[in-house]
């Protein structure tokens, strides 16, 4: 199927709806799906993004500006997962309880505005991976276009390029939780360590960055090509004494580089 004829699929099964709510993270995937689904419904449809410390600050000021962008209206809901003890004690089904709690909130502004469908943006790519939101997405009977359409990770890209979306080339995202081993628990101070940290490092000009919290060290992962820079003497120093205003008493370099999902290794 070329990727045409998966526009073109996923553009039908959006139009015969009679009203959507986008779970939009204001990401290349769940971009896409804003798109061709405000295209196709125009008023019928709803972005939501939900607020809550695992979001990065800049994340959710960019789904702010894209959705404008776009034209379609957008809410901002705050979730609260990190009043979970079963999110907060960061299990490796961790992202179950953050996503149920988000379709919570989408089913219930679903329901008050009349707008009886939930799209998210997962793509067939996703599908084998190790995610536990995907359970909470079934039990809440969201929609998933994208893997619906066959489209993957590259089709997605490709297909926003050609519509002219910023988001096409962006670098991917995940919740700041990510960055805290399994089994550690997940804090309001420890999420905003990793954002502080992380905002670091991109404003020094680096685009893909995490900051794991292995306690007091951080562990910078960057794409190979950065860790030069990283590495730098002086540069170092910079990051170090910025790192330990922030809390961290020592700062590591990963040899490997940016692994997206690095910590879901240890679930074989």
């Amino acid at each position: 199927m070329t990727l045409h004829d998966k526009h073109k699929r996923m553009q039908a099964q959006i139009a015969a709806l009679p009203g959507a709510i986008v779970a939009f993270s204001g990401g290349v995937d769940s971009t896409l799906v804003l798109a061709i689904a405000h295209a196709a419904l125009g008023e019928r449809v709803l972005a939501v993004t939900g607020r809550s410390p695992s979001v990065p600050e800049r994340e959710l000021e960019a789904s702010k500006r894209l959705a404008r962008q776009i034209g379609a209206r957008h809410l901002i809901v705050d979730t609260g997962e990190i009043h979970n003890p079963d999110y907060t004690a960061n299990p490796a089904n961790r992202c179950y309880f953050c996503k149920t709690e988000l379709y919570d909130h989408l089913k219930r502004i679903a329901s008050e505005h009349g707008l009886p469908c939930i799209l998210n943006g997962t793509n067939s790519d996703d599908l084998g991976d190790h995610r536990p939101g995907l359970v909470a997405a079934d039990e809440a009977k969201v929609l998933s276009p994208l893997a619906d359409a066959g489209m993957n990770k590259q089709d997605v890209r490709d297909l926003s390029q050609e519509l002219e979306l910023p988001t096409w080339n962006k670098p991917a995202m995940a919740c700041l939780a990510s960055r805290v081993p399994y089994g550690q628990e997940v804090t309001g101070e420890k999420l905003s360590m990793i954002e502080r940290a992380e905002d670091i490092l991109l404003g020094m000009g680096l685009k893909q960055v995490r900051v794991r919290h292995h306690g007091d060290i951080a562990r910078i992962e960057a794409p190979q090509d950065d860790l030069p820079m990283l590495l730098d003497p002086e540069q170092a120093r910079v990051i170090e004494s910025k790192f330990r205003e922030i809390g961290f008493q020592f700062v590591t370099v990963d040899i490997l580089g940016f692994r997206s999902g690095s910590l879901n290794q240890v679930l074989g």
